[in-house]
């Protein structure tokens, strides 16, 4: 894919400063920048880098004012950052809609539909009574169920596993090594200590927009189903509970557990390695931090929660001041102990 300066410019309404006619195949980071490559330039922190990147070209803010002379072409914009998101957004569409056509051997039961301008990877399986979209990319060894269906321009990454009655909406992305309606962690303990599977029978439903990290599961519902609404993007290495719903808009980082039954709200953050029990209902546009154990409901809106249990972020700090001043306060005691 190669594109002129002048093109790239055009595509995100801005101006170029040297020469336009230069062509570019290549995304590079600023400090890391070869001829032929484009990069950007948001953060004041890297400035000094464009004084030396051989980079072609460098998108860079209106507002930047050059401190020395420079060896690459800019193309100035309203918001750097912005800007080479959408040369992002751009290269990747590009790169995800190469594919095409089937892949021999892969496998599709009669029983089951696929629409059109499809790819079907290599070692791929597709179950009974399957409905999948148009402009869906199904790679290699990907596995779908029976009873799936699946919307118009999804992309299922290598190895990924969707099992039996799951729905999936349009324009959703799963890597690597996702599961989705896997049987929840549902046990019955009995008199004599053991534990009695329970059938997990439900199924998952995934609407619009939804985006899944690799290696996360999705388990499918004891009975009803697991809700993850449209807009949401969930991180590498989750954990969904059987019967938990995500709100839209909500984004969940690496390592997060979400247990049985708990209900999200939207445009809600919840950091890396966070732990939230079962059974409960998160508000919306609630922030839980990275490591925060939540273990009781959060009914107020908007909130910030940090620490292993969890409470309200303004208690939390004036608790952690005390707490990291401790060892002083210890000294002092054994002090007054002494005068006594």
């Amino acid at each position: 894919m190669e594109f002129t300066l002048d093109q790239v410019a055009s595509l995100l309404n801005g101006k170029v400063e040297g020469d336009g006619s230069i062509v570019v195949n290549r995304l590079d980071k600023i400090q890391e920048g070869k001829p032929g490559g484009i990069s950007f330039l948001s953060n004041e922190k890297y400035e000094q880098f464009i004084y030396e990147t051989e980079a072609s070209g460098v998108i860079v803010s209106e507002n930047f004012q050059a401190r020395k002379n420079l060896k690459t072409t800019l193309i100035r914009v309203k918001d750097a950052y912005a800007g080479f998101t959408q040369i992002l957004e751009a290269y990747a569409q590009f790169t995800k809609n190469s594919k095409s056509g089937i892949e021999e051997p892969s496998f599709i039961d009669p029983s089951s539909s696929i629409g059109t301008n499809f790819y079907r990877g290599a070692f791929s399986y597709i179950g009974k009574n399957s409905k999948i979209g148009n402009s869906v990319k199904i790679y290699p060894n990907v596995t779908i169920g029976d009873n799936v269906s699946i919307g118009d321009n999804c992309i299922l990454h290598p190895g990924v596993k969707i099992a039996n009655d799951v729905v999936i909406g349009s324009f959703c992305e799963f890597h690597s090594g996702v599961v989705i309606g896997s049987d929840g962690f549902g046990f019955a303990p009995l008199e004599d200590g053991t534990y009695k599977a329970i059938p997990q029978i439900g199924n998952v439903i995934i609407e619009d927009h939804v985006s899944i990290g690799a290696n996360s599961t999705v388990d499918r519902a004891t009975m009803g189903s697991t809700i993850i609404r449209k807009g949401a993007k969930i991180d590498n290495q989750v954990q969904i509970a059987h019967n938990v719903v995500i709100g839209e808009n909500t984004v969940v980082a690496a390592q997060a557990g979400i247990s049985g039954s708990t209900e999200i709200g939207k445009n809600c953050v919840i950091a890396g390695k966070a732990g939230i029990v079962g059974h409960l209902k998160i508000a919306d546009k609630t922030t839980i931090g990275a490591n925060t154990g939540i273990s009781k409901s959060i009914v107020e809106p908007g909130q910030t929660i940090l620490g292993y249990m969890g409470f309200d972020l303004k208690l939390f700090l004036k608790s952690y001041a005390i707490f990291k001043n401790l060892p002083i306060l210890q000294d002092r005691l054994r002090e007054l102990e002494k005068k006594q």
